[in-house]
């Protein structure tokens, strides 16, 4: 008999065991001669060599299905037992229907996907151009879409980090009578960000990215002096960008970055006569072959049906 440890890092433990390890428990029902046993992040396995090599080769398949897709179920153990483990037999495992437009598979069941043609555009735009501007109104999944478009490149280990980031503009409220430190005052203005990524993440795997800064989620002054290589860069809410912070942000690009600028036009949040940056920079970079932009509108929003019909009626007030 021989021992073998499985630690498992940066997993959900609760979405790849199962409720009561009861996934783990179904391998070890397949493998009698075997001993398995799970307890905390480490799975031990005592056995003859051979069984371990195959155990191993069912976990590791188990463990790829789980980076992929969020989460491992019954069905999933029972595929990848009776295939003897994809990754010795070469086969794929099964995958919903149009799987190849999903984005991410998120927690608790979420499937994120591209739902309009244009934030399909988007999707291609990022897959093809290293530098995307989406321009849209509210509830057109602008940040959404372009917050999985990065977690599925750092998922896909296209990039080695996602770094996330807003100008710390007030919209008509003051940061500084908030209470708290900077990092309190800011937070509830990056919620947005947050919620999206917890969609996307678990929550263990998206504490052990924050606190290694394999994911960033910063105001804007922060980025000033950096340069971003093999990062996937998010500016959001760039309407609220001065010009300056707008070139300053542009500028911080490595050769093996990739990144989405979104905004709003009909938000901008700017003291009287202060220009925007996005505005000016779509004007300016409109000719440079290699940037791609991505205009979304009403028939975009994935919100209440009534946001659809407010965003249509200011805009027909000229507003």
């Amino acid at each position: 008999m021989v021992e073998k440890v499985i630690t498992l890092d940066n997993v959900s433990l609760i979405d790849f065991l199962g409720v009561e390890n009861h996934n783990i428990k179904e391998v070890a029902a397949a493998f009698p001669m075997s001993k398995i046993i799970s307890r905390g992040n480490e799975i031990r396995i005592k056995g003859t060599t051979p069984e371990i090599s195959r155990i191993s080769d069912i976990l590791d398949s188990l463990m790829e299905h789980y980076q992929r897709y969020g989460k491992v179920t019954h069905e999933n153990v029972q595929s990848y037992l009776s295939n003897g483990g994809f990754t010795t037999s070469g086969s794929t495992p099964p995958v919903p229907p149009n799987d190849n437009e999903v984005l991410v598979y998120g927690t608790r069941g979420v499937v994120v996907r591209a739902k309009t043609d244009n934030q399909k555009r988007l999707v291609e735009a990022a897959e093809k151009y290293d530098l995307v501007f989406a321009v849209g109104p509210a509830g057109t999944g602008k940040t959404y879409t372009a917050v999985a478009i990065a977690v599925r490149a750092l998922k896909n280990k296209e990039v080695k980090k996602i770094i996330i980031t807003r100008p710390a503009v007030e919209a008509g409220e003051n940061l500084g009578f908030l209470p708290g430190d900077l990092k309190e005052k800011i937070d509830p203005y990056l919620r947005p960000i947050y919620d999206a990524l917890d969609d996307m993440i678990p929550a263990e795997k998206l504490k052990f990215y924050t606190e290694n800064r394999i994911i960033e989620i910063a105001p804007l002054a922060y980025m000033r002096g950096r340069t971003l290589n093999n990062a996937f860069i998010l500016l959001d809410e760039a309407q609220n960008t001065t010009p300056m912070q707008m070139k300053m942000f542009l500028t911080r690009m490595g050769p093996t970055s990739k990144a989405i600028i979104t905004g709003d036009r009909s938000q901008i949040d700017l003291p009287n006569k202060q220009k925007s940056g996005l505005v000016e920079s779509v004007e300016i970079l409109k000719n440079i072959k290699g940037i791609s932009f991505v205009e979304l509108d009403g028939r975009d929003v994935v919100r209440h049906r009534l946001v659809r019909e407010i965003i249509t009626a200011y805009e027909d007030a000229g507003q």
